[in-house]
């Protein structure tokens, strides 16, 4: 067997949400919408097997993020002399893969943690209700929205989508993203989602309008029967406690089938890290860097 990494393209998302929907344990990195989304920036490519999508960065460096598939009963070894061996460096490998590694290789690989790369898992009831003394914070500046603005929220159309293009030329405008890789980097990612919207499956977005203008907007799909994935969300803080406001009402109209949203990473960012605590996590999903010695 020779993997043969090819791009990530679009014609293969239902073949790949196939693998994906057999994953023991479903890591916002894998959705096809984040792979597809990010191939450009990352230098993201694929192999196919029977039983599993190897992924591939290229960018700065070859790196191998987790395959996706049913990750029970594959001859692991024999898998990883496909990638030559020893010194196979992979990363944002989720905690339940890293078990399955463990049984195979025991301590015969290095394991770091990747902090920055752990997803975000929140209850979805506990997010909309905002009941108790640790959401006081984000329950007054909803209220505060909701009392200031003449307001709707409305779920996506074709001309929501195009709105929302213009409000993220404005937030880069405001954020100066052209001065950041980071942001220029998410920019050209939300452009994509957001161009390919009607191509891409499964994607579910909702915005704020605020007197005929749109204040707010959130991207996500459906990670699992479950869970909810946020992809991007994005607010006008010219109007108090929008950020609140887009994440309750997002989730009381496009999250109750949910018990669970996955609101992705912190990627290290210390003012991101202390945001994404202040809404009280109800779990994290780890991932590791691992080293095959």
């Amino acid at each position: 067997m020779t993997l043969n990494f090819k791009q990530i393209s679009l014609e293969q998302q239902s073949e790949y949400s196939k693998y994906f929907a057999t994953c023991p344990q479903k890591a916002s990195d894998y959705s096809f919408v984040n792979l597809w989304g990010w191939a450009k920036e990352y230098g993201l490519d694929w192999a196919w097997t029977d039983n599993l999508v190897w992924i591939r960065q290229t960018i700065p460096e070859i790196l191998y993020w987790a395959p996706i598939g049913s990750w029970d009963g594959i001859d692991w070894k024999n898998c990883f002399e496909e990638l030559g061996g020893r010194q196979t460096l992979f990363i944002r490998i989720p905690e339940e893969l890293l078990r399955v590694w463990k049984e195979s290789y025991g301590d015969r690989i290095a394991i770091e943690e990747e902090r920055g790369n752990w997803d975000y898992i929140y209850s979805i009831s506990e997010l909309i209700e905002l009941t108790g003394k640790r959401f006081h914070k984000k329950k007054n500046l909803l209220n505060q929205f909701r009392k200031n603005y003449n307001f709707q929220f409305i779920p996506f159309n074709t001309e929501t989508i195009h709105k929302a293009m213009t409000m993220q030329e404005d937030w880069c405008t405001w954020r100066d993203c052209e001065s950041s890789d980071v942001l220029a980097a998410e920019n050209n990612v939300v452009s994509r989602v957001l161009n390919s919207w009607e191509k891409l499956n499964g994607l579910i977005g909702g915005a704020i309008i605020v007197n005929e203008t749109m204040a707010a907007y959130t991207v996500a799909e459906s990670l699992s029967a479950d869970m909810l994935l946020i992809h991007f969300e994005k607010g006008n803080t010219d109007f108090k406690g929008i950020y609140q406001a887009i994440n309750q009402l997002f989730l009381e109209n496009s999250g109750k089938n949910y018990e669970f949203v996955n609101r992705e990473q912190d990627l290290g960012d210390e003012g991101l890290r202390k945001a994404k605590l202040s809404y009280h996590p109800a779990d994290f999903l780890k991932k590791y860097c691992v080293n095959l010695l």
